[in-house]
Parts: structure tokens; sequence; C-alpha cells
């Protein structure tokens, strides 16, 4: 069999509680638009909601008013969801702590990643969200990921522990020098 080749993340869909608890979060917290609802055509009795995550794909959550939030954090069993993670502007990342905390979530602040900057907290539901920031934009023509494997390769053979800048400007010169 031969594997299928995917075009990247069509949505992302996530059970939560009621309605207004997903939008005050995916759309108040998060800033993502609310694009449509409609009822979730496999079962009527759910709601289903669509935000727009900033790329124009689609993060949607299925909710009732018969559900109340539970914040406890989700399960962290094998084929569980660990977490998502959001792209976000440097400039948000920066204020991001402080935002997070006046609206009521604590979270783990600035955490260095080497290759990109993370903070990370649960959402009303328990879900861990990450807000990303990649420390280097890839040279022109070229993605994040074609640097990120570039910086792996000249990570491996230099024997060090984890991608840093030293590897992503390394990488960047050499793609841009092929």
């Amino acid at each position: 069999m031969s594997a299928a080749q995917t075009q990247g993340v069509h949505h992302i869909t996530l059970n939560g509680a009621d309605r207004q608890t997903s939008i005050d979060f995916w759309e108040g917290v998060l800033g993502m638009p609310f694009v449509f609802e409609q009822p979730n055509l496999d079962d009527p009795a759910v709601n289903h909601l669509y935000f727009d995550p900033g790329d124009g794909r689609l993060i949607t959550i299925f909710t009732s008013e018969d559900r109340a939030p539970d914040s406890y954090p989700n399960p962290n069993g094998i084929g569980n969801l660990h977490h998502l993670a959001f792209a976000v502007s440097r400039t948000v990342y920066e204020t991001a702590v402080e935002r997070l905390k006046n609206e009521g979530f604590a979270s783990s602040g600035e955490v260095d990643r080497g290759f990109m900057d993370s903070i990370y907290f649960r959402d009303p539901l328990g879900q861990l969200i990450e807000l990303a920031c990649y420390k280097f934009e890839p040279p022109d023509g070229f993605t994040h990921t074609e640097v990120l494997r570039e910086a792996h390769d000249i990570r491996l053979a230099a024997g060090d522990y984890n991608i840093t800048v030293e590897h992503l400007t390394e990488a960047a010169a050499k793609l841009t020098s092929s």
C-alpha cells in the first residue's frame, strides 16, 4: 500500500463544553475569529463551532449547553492529544504571559526551545495549549521545515544535543548557497 500524501492540516476538532465557554476562549483569549456554527451533522443534539486560527484553516469545537467546563488536565496517555501549538508573532509572544495572566490563565512563562520560544497554559477544559514563536525566518523561497531539516543534519554532524540559533544560521546559509 502506498502512503497517502497529505497537503497540510485541514481542521482540528475538539470536544468543548457550552457554546459561550468556547467563544470566550477561542475568540476572546486567542483572538481566533468565530467563522460560523451549525449542528454537528453526525449528532444534531451537539453544536459545531468553527474558528479561524489565522492561516485560513479551521479549529472546530463540538459544544452542548448541558456540558459544564471542567479544567482538570486532560489525560496524558498513549494515543491522547498532548498539546496544541499555535504560531504567534514575536510581538504577541512577548506580551502573552502578561495577557494570559490578566485573563486569569496561569502559564509556564517563556520557555526556550532552541529554534523557537514557547509559552504553555491550559484552556478552560484542561487542554494544554502552546503559543510558539520561531527564532528565525526562512530565506526567501524556503520554508521553516526546510531550514529545520538542514539544521537538524548540521546538529547531528556536530554531535549537539538540540538545534540552536547557530545551526539555523548555518542551515539558512547552506540553503541559499546551493
